[in-house]
């Protein structure tokens, strides 16, 4: 790698940005069937706080943001997530994730 190529080993740096490196905690946000109805929307792109590391980390933050997501999230153990459209558990690490989906449990038939 020569002196002017930047690190991809992880991930394009976007934090010369913004200040602060706010722009490398940017996610889109991304809710369907009935979370969507009761976040009110379908998408967000938000700015995470560095002290958001999981997927349950992010349900709690969000559940504070206001009423529609507390009623959005009130039971967190229905809720699925994906990160950058792949399932993960509510442990899965939030470092370097792009688009971060919550749904509900989706059943077969």
């Amino acid at each position: 790698m020569g002196v002017d190529e930047p690190d991809m080993t992880l991930g394009p740096d976007t934090s010369r940005n913004a200040p602060n490196g706010t722009e490398a905690n940017r996610v889109t946000l991304r809710y369907f069937a009935w979370v969507r109805e009761k976040v009110g929307h379908a998408e967000e792109e938000v700015s995470l706080p560095p002290e958001i590391a999981t997927i349950a980390d992010l349900v709690d933050w969000l559940r504070r943001r206001g009423d529609t997501y507390a009623s959005a999230f009130a039971r967190p153990e229905v809720v699925r997530a994906a990160i950058d459209q792949t399932h993960v558990r509510t442990d899965a690490a939030l470092h370097g994730a792009r688009e971060i989906a919550f749904f509900p449990p989706v059943t077969g038939g």
